[in-house]
């Protein structure tokens, strides 16, 4: 099942959006403020926003900014009761992957959806290629990691093991799930390789590794990011 989560400060819009989408078989989680949806973006890994552009305080374009700074590649469309030309190109510029004026047919709304997930469906997600938490930048895709602007000493490994749990932010990774997607069948070491691992990553990453705000222990089962 498909996640969406909806940003929109209409109440009457949000619920028929919760309401329409649920029967179209999506599940949803909603937020009426840009803030809340950044957090929920991350807390939730939804597969993909609808995200009103006229927020109280955060606005929709600046939410769409912060989740790409965060390296969070999530499917954007932007809803907005503009129809101006500069608007769209702000929108897109910015991270958005689409844009519909108010006020739209559902039929059409679901047309996006489908096509925008049909690019990216969930089985095939790819983790993030830049991602930011607390004083740490992370860029995966040149393998650099940095705090407070020093570089710190990443190998391959942990790289690979950070951008597995941020890509599941919010979500339990077991340790079986990690030594699958990590390490491999062909190399199948005990699950205490990757408690070793997350211990050091937790030394680089963590202010106070002995009680971590990031990777958490997730007692029985495994490791939860929340950054």
């Amino acid at each position: 099942m498909y996640k969406i989560l909806i940003v929109e400060d209409e109440e009457d819009l949000l619920k028929g959006l919760e309401i329409s989408l649920s029967k179209e078989g999506y599940k949803v989680v909603k937020a009426t403020r840009g803030e809340t949806g950044v957090k929920l973006a991350i807390k939730e890994n939804p597969d993909l926003i609808i995200l009103d552009v006229m927020l109280p305080g955060m606005s929709g374009l600046d939410v769409c900014q912060e989740l790409r700074q965060k390296g969070i590649d999530i499917p954007i469309i932007m809803l907005t009761a503009k129809s101006e030309e500069i608007d769209r190109v702000v929108g897109l510029e910015i991270g958005a992957d689409d844009y519909v004026t108010k006020p739209f047919s559902l039929r059409e709304l679901l047309a996006r959806i489908r096509a925008q997930l049909r690019r990216q469906p969930p089985h095939v997600k790819k983790g993030p290629i830049h991602y930011c938490f607390g004083d740490i930048e992370i860029d995966f895709e040149k393998f650099i990691a940095m705090r407070k602007g020093k570089p710190l000493d990443l190998t391959p490994r942990e790289f690979d093991i950070l951008r597995l749990l941020i890509h599941c932010r919010g979500e339990v990774v077991t340790r079986d799930r990690m030594l699958d997607e990590v390490w491999g069948y062909e190399a199948y070491p005990s699950t205490r390789t990757v408690d070793s691992h997350i211990l050091k990553l937790r030394q680089k990453l963590e202010d106070d590794p002995s009680n971590p705000k990031y990777i958490l222990t997730i007692y029985g089962e495994g490791y939860k990011f929340v950054g």
